[in-house]
């Protein structure tokens, strides 16, 4: 949620000397458990020196933001802290002690080097394809997209199926969604997929109207609009739940579901012989 003048309830600032997606994946999932929140994540990566650790803790001083950090280096981790400690600001070092525990548990030193666990292998190359296709077939820009998935999500409008279709891909899953308005036919190919590719997600009309309401104040428009009106929310559900029906697809509600947990209901679907 927001005030009337958009300003998010939180920032944060996720700093790392690798790309930063370990430390925005925790803030996300840490956010899911306060939905809807209208959270700012500011990613600030591949950060080397001290001087931009200054620049980056001045503005997250400014913000009133928080401040999340996975850096490797010591020197740099001892420089967040001291930096963070004298603005007044609170910052979370996620990787720091752990790493400090298993030096002294294996008595063997770090290598400190960010971005080890972005090793270019297979996997990785999958997880970059499998978000790729998310982008290039979210909200069924390219109808072929549902030939290729392996799955496909539908769903009327803030059911989340661009935030699952992201969060599958970087389960190595090829994902394209579908949205289901009244007014628009599905397309064609939608119907000629196997019914264990495709997942229908509904959710409660009263949440679904507060979510549009929220969507519409963060957008600057008034929550009375049709997109927001339980009649208009109420006919899009049942229009949807007869695609689903004619699909034969599994339906899953996301009302107060995080998208972890929705998500990881649908993996142990698609793998379930």
């Amino acid at each position: 949620m927001s005030d009337l003048t958009g300003k998010p309830e939180v920032i944060v600032y996720v700093v790392s000397d690798a790309a930063g997606d370990t430390g925005e994946l925790v803030v996300r999932a840490a956010i899911a458990q306060f939905h809807p929140i209208h959270a700012d994540i500011r990613r600030a990566p591949f950060v080397s020196d001290v001087a931009l650790l200054a620049r980056i803790t001045e503005q997250a001083a400014i913000a009133e933001a928080i401040v999340l950090y996975t850096l490797v280096r010591p020197h740099l981790r001892e420089a967040m802290r001291q930096l963070a400690e004298e603005a007044g600001i609170t910052a979370i070092d996620l990787l720091g002690s752990f790493i400090e525990t298993l030096e002294q548990r294996t008595g063997r030193k770090s290598r400190q080097e960010p971005g080890l666990n972005h090793v270019l292998d297979a996997d990785y190359f999958r997880k970059v394809e499998a978000v790729e296709f998310a982008v290039k077939y979210d909200d069924a820009r390219d109808t072929m997209g549902v030939l290729k998935a392996d799955i496909v999500l539908v769903g009327v409008s803030r059911t989340s199926k661009t935030p699952l279709s992201m969060y599958l891909a970087h389960q190595k899953f090829k994902v394209a969604n579908v949205p289901l308005v009244p007014e628009l036919k599905p397309p064609e190919e939608l119907f000629t997929l196997p019914k264990r590719k495709v997942i229908g997600l509904t959710i409660d009309t009263g949440y679904l109207n507060v979510i549009r309401k929220e969507r519409l104040k963060a957008l600057g428009l008034p929550n009375t609009a049709a997109y927001a009106t339980k009649n208009r929310i109420q006919e899009e559900l049942e229009y949807a739940e007869s695609i689903m029906k004619k699909l034969g697809c599994v339906v899953i509600d996301v009302s107060h579901k995080a998208v972890e947990e929705t998500a990881s209901l649908i993996m142990e679907y698609i793998r379930t012989p």
